[in-house]
């Protein structure tokens, strides 16, 4: 079998595999929220392992099975949330160069730079949610719609919840910044895990061409990431539509920092006595308050960098 024909075979059987997780994920379960997750997870490996042909094929069928089996509109909401994003990052990571070529040791090999694919990743969640919202109409009758069903259930549970009309408004009126700048951050958590993940089950079936990255010492936003977030802040300031894509802005590129933050406390602890504990404690410590979460993002915003990994040899590939 050739390697195109190896890959469109890998294509087709990851296409599926993303595509039954979705279907599946739409119907309401406990595992609904974490198929979703995955999904993206077949792409990146086919990507990842094999080629972008693998990565297209998969991307193509899922699409087109989802569209069948449900509706155009959630296939596009896939592609642009999952799909393509998970094509995108694996091909990213796949890229290379001679080493010598930006000043690198001859004959050595220099890879996409980790903090590249991280603000990539960013940015295609940006662009994923912002043209979800555009397509759905997400606006004030829209999030109004689901603080009344959302209040609704809660005074089902508990018919002592009676909220007046001023704290029903200004729910709706939270809600209407928080769920962009939420969904946002969540995103990039689920396709930076999946993209992880991905990773590290290629290079345990042998077929990984990138090497293992140093996450603690490589994992940093570049110093583009925190030009969008102050352009995310200044439209956070404005109404309407503008104001809603500059609160995705704050969640996809905050949430980036944030994790270059949690990658520097992990690079700085190492071979600390305590460090186990000391990371338990900022990982609980975040999960109950949140409040640290602003401790991290100064802490990834204060050491951006992008760093290389190079190898004395690989694929003679190039960007």
């Amino acid at each position: 079998m050739t390697q195109q024909s190896t890959s469109l075979l890998v294509g087709l059987l990851a296409g599926i595999a993303a595509a039954v997780m979705l279907v599946s994920a739409g119907s309401p379960s406990s595992l609904s929220f974490l198929l979703f997750a995955a999904a993206a997870l077949p792409i990146l490996i086919a990507g990842l392992g094999w080629s972008n042909l693998a990565s297209i094929v998969a991307v193509a069928l899922a699409m087109a099975a989802i569209a069948l089996i449900t509706t155009p509109q959630a296939a596009l909401v896939s592609a642009v949330t999952t799909l393509a994003p998970a094509a995108w990052i694996a091909h990213l990571s796949n890229l290379a160069r001679p080493a010598e070529e930006i000043g690198g040791p001859e004959g050595g090999v220099a890879w996409y730079p980790l903090s590249d694919i991280f603000l990539n990743l960013a940015g295609c969640v940006c662009v994923g949610l912002i043209a979800i919202g555009l397509a759905m109409g997400y606006g004030p009758d829209f999030v109004s719609q689901l603080v009344e069903i959302f209040v609704s259930t809660l005074r089902e549970g508990n018919a002592d919840y009676q909220p007046s009309a001023e704290a029903i408004a200004e729910m709706k009126q939270f809600f209407l910044f928080a769920l962009p700048a939420v969904q946002a951050a969540m995103w990039v958590v689920i396709l930076f895990t999946g993209w992880y993940a991905a990773s590290a089950i290629v290079r345990l079936s042998g077929r990984s061409k990138r090497p293992q990255d140093d996450l603690p010492s490589q994992l940093r936003m570049p110093r583009t990431g925190v030009i969008a977030l102050a352009v995310g802040g200044t439209l956070s300031f404005f109404g309407g539509g503008i104001g809603l894509i500059g609160w995705t802005l704050i969640g996809a590129f905050g949430m980036g920092f944030v994790v270059a933050g949690f990658a520097i406390v992990h690079h700085r602890t190492r071979g600390k006595p305590a460090r186990g504990l000391m990371l338990w404690i900022c990982y609980l410590g975040t999960l109950i308050f949140t409040i640290p979460l602003l401790f991290f993002l100064f802490l990834g915003l204060f050491d951006t960098a992008r760093t290389l990994t190079v190898t004395p040899s690989g694929p003679d590939t190039k960007p």
